[in-house]
């Protein structure tokens, strides 16, 4: 994704939907939100018809015509989807034969297996970071509450001491690492390349990950000291198999494409050389799409058929791992089509005038403006695909590092104080049992301790680099 993005070149080469000035522009911008954030919160709308919604209203209180914001719309709308809704797929196809093979709870007991007592939140924190890289942050949750939940009930903890730290390494990778929807969707909005993301994600994401998880754990512990719900227990996927993947399998398959998109990475900065030989092989292996295409294809053979699954089987657990992702899929197409209405409207260069005049780094306003739109919209993904459409033009002339690190500053600022907006916050809270006070002190303050302190090494970072 290093090369420009269709709606980077469209939004060069086309003049701007509308004339309007700066002010009329500022006031457009915030009526659109505005619209967005009003049928989200007060009339409980898809996600996917209130950015469809306000990106017309963007159009229309920006001075507009109906026709041009419908084109930018469906431009941004389509690039969007072509870009990164192949990986999303293939991101949930591999999700599903891990949940569904048993190589996750594989994963989970071999590491309980040899944690105990005070390990047992570093665990935690180990198994939700390791599960977490290919799952959406929901289906994570889903997989694995009954972890918490068994371990909690088993070694008599606090359901915090345990639940902390698998929610923080879940919502670290969900907020920071590709190939979660966020950040892919702000990687190609800001011209990034996807390898350099990823290794200075992962950098980012190991201190955060630590003070969010274990450390406030204890604290979170003390505050709200609840067992773990009995109803709450289901069963697990692999106590309906036979057998299942070994550990070094399921491990190996799941960081597949993670190794591939890292070596690309790592020989694109070593080399420096497109005609070399060896670059070109590491370019086509390392490309998010046939490093995720790898790992499903080698995930048939490492997981499902190790765990028994006829060809049929494998067939359905495809087919059943894409109709969910239907939503996912639309929001993130919308937020897309949101960003092009924002960057053919002009916004990106009126903030480009208005920060001309701030001492703001550039950084720490794309992590502002997407903390603005998460605490008003509530979505992570929202939060982080508007965003990176507004601060687009500033990454235009930053190096690879740079224009990365504006890519994990935006999804840091998507994950800021999750609340009552948020679908995280409910399923969080009734897994857990909590009230709502409960869930804003533990649930809330973890969400806004990984927003700050990844923005905190993200700008330490950008000092060394």
């Amino acid at each position: 994704m290093t090369s420009l993005s269709v709606e980077t070149l469209a939004a060069d080469a086309v003049e701007p939907i509308t004339s309007a000035g700066n002010a009329q522009l500022g006031i457009a911008v915030l009526a659109g939100i505005a619209v967005i954030v009003l049928l989200i919160t007060k009339f409980k709308m898809h996600a996917f018809l209130a950015l469809t919604i306000g990106s017309l209203a963007l159009g229309s209180f920006a001075g507009a015509a109906p026709a041009k914001t419908i084109a930018s719309f469906t431009a941004g709308l389509g690039s969007t989807v072509a870009g990164v809704g192949v990986l999303i797929a293939l991101g949930a196809i591999l999700g599903k034969l891990l949940a569904d093979s048993g190589g996750a709870d594989q994963i989970v007991d071999t590491i309980l297996a040899k944690a105990s007592g005070r390990a047992m939140p570093w665990a935690m924190v180990l198994i939700a970071s390791i599960i977490g890289l290919p799952l959406f942050f929901e289906v994570g949750i889903v997989l694995l509450i009954p972890v918490v939940l068994l371990v909690a009930k088993r070694g008599n903890y606090s359901l915090m001491r345990i639940g902390i730290p698998a929610l923080a390494g879940l919502s670290v990778m969900h907020g920071l690492i590709p190939p979660h929807p966020g950040p892919l969707v702000a990687i190609d909005a800001l011209g990034a390349n996807l390898g350099v993301t990823l290794a200075l994600g992962v950098l980012v994401a190991i201190p955060t990950v630590i003070i969010a998880g274990p450390v406030f754990s204890r604290y979170a512990a003390r505050w709200v000291d609840i067992k773990a719900p009995e109803k709450m227990v289901p069963q697990r996927p692999s106590e309906e198999l036979d057998r299942r993947p070994s550990f070094g399998a399921t491990l190996a398959t799941i960081l597949l494409p993670v190794v591939l998109m890292l070596v690309k990475a790592l020989v694109d900065i070593v080399v420096d050389n497109p005609e070399n030989h060896v670059q070109r092989i590491t370019d086509v292996i390392g490309s998010p799409l046939i490093a995720l295409l790898a790992a499903v294809i080698v995930g048939m053979f490492t997981l499902g058929r190790a765990a028994g699954f006829t060809k049929g089987r494998l067939s359905t657990t495809v087919e059943k791992s894409l109709a969910p992702i239907a939503g996912v899929l639309l929001i993130v197409g919308a937020g897309g089509g949101f960003k092009q209405t924002l960057i053919d409207a002009g916004v990106g260069q009126m903030i480009l005038d208005f920060s001309k005049d701030w001492s703001i780094p550039a950084l720490l306003l794309g992590w502002l403006i997407a903390v603005a739109i998460r605490l008003a919209t509530g979505s992570a993904t929202v939060a982080t695909i508007s965003a990176a459409g507004l601060v687009a033009p500033l990454a235009a002339d930053m190096s690879a590092s740079h224009a990365a690190l504006l890519v994990l500053a935006v999804g840091a600022g998507s994950l800021f104080f999750s609340h009552v907006n948020d679908a995280g916050f409910w399923l969080v809270k009734e897994y857990f049992g909590m009230n709502v006070g409960q869930t804003l002190k533990t649930w809330s303050v973890m969400e806004t301790i990984i927003s700050v302190v990844s923005l905190a090494f993200i700008l330490l970072l950008s000092l060394v680099l």
